[in-house]
């Protein structure tokens, strides 16, 4: 399983790395619309985020290790987030004008500032087909991500079901990234 994770990280990695460098800057390319609220996120930081996934992988300190798998599922919890927001962004026209389009006030949310609850259920009713498992999956992962707000008992699952999912966040980005329309030269 280390083998199979380390390798997975490596491929987010690599594949967040892709998405910052050609979406950054995709004037030209895509809408201008999704072009100003692509050039203003921080899709470095979906590097970053990435990278720091080694941190988890290994066995946790037993004075910590609650702690430890917390932080994790924190960190693959934004990842999962900043890919829906970045999957929004780039198709923001059509979200715009989707009738589950996220709005408060009589006005449409840009993805960049949704919480990951609204946005799951956007997907869910929107973007996701009924033989998508990926609602489910998104909830397991906000459910335990939400464990950052350590005054009540949640369900962490165990140091192997969290690598188990760094893995599964690699389809997921594979899936949504597979969706997006690029140039034929890239």
């Amino acid at each position: 399983m280390s083998n199979d994770v380390e390798n997975a990280i490596r491929e987010i990695v690599k594949t967040n790395r892709a998405i910052a460098a050609f979406w950054k800057d995709a004037s030209g390319w895509a809408p201008d619309e999704a072009t100003r609220l692509l050039s203003k996120s921080r899709l470095d930081l979906q590097i970053e985020m990435s990278e720091s996934l080694r941190l988890w992988i290994h066995a946790p300190d037993s004075r910590c290790p609650n702690a430890h798998l917390i932080l994790g599922w924190a960190n693959l919890g934004a990842l999962v987030e900043g890919t829906m927001k970045w999957f929004l962004s780039v198709f923001y026209e059509a979200y715009k004008t989707d009738v589950n389009a996220i709005v408060k006030k009589g006005n449409h949310v840009e993805p960049g500032i949704q919480s990951l609850e609204p946005l799951r259920q956007f997907f869910q009713k929107s973007i996701w087909s009924s033989s998508d498992d990926w609602n489910d999956w998104v909830l397991k992962i906000q459910k335990r991500r939400n464990a950052i707000h350590a005054f009540t008992t949640r369900d962490l699952g165990d140091h192997d079901d969290f690598k188990k999912e760094i893995v599964r966040y690699l389809e997921f980005l594979v899936d949504l990234q597979k969706r997006v329309p690029y140039p034929d030269e890239w």
